[in-house]
């Protein structure tokens, strides 16, 4: 993944960590554009893995916004 995933990835991360669901909204928002539903489905992936690293939270960023 390039560096600039992996630092929105760090972010996003940061803001799910602490249960701020409306700011990981918006960031993802702001950040591509994406849809509600895909936010959602996004939050709710990165939410789901077993162990939260940036590496997984780039890929599915990127899978979701190839995509749209």
């Amino acid at each position: 993944m390039g560096s600039i995933w992996e630092h929105h990835a760090v972010h996003l991360a940061d803001l799910i960590g602490s249960k701020d669901e409306l700011q990981a909204h918006l960031y993802l928002e702001r950040l591509m554009l994406f849809p509600v539903d895909i936010q959602d489905k996004i939050i709710h992936e990165i939410s789901s893995l077993r162990k939260c690293n940036t590496d997984d939270i780039a890929e599915i960023i990127t899978f979701y916004s190839s995509r749209t």
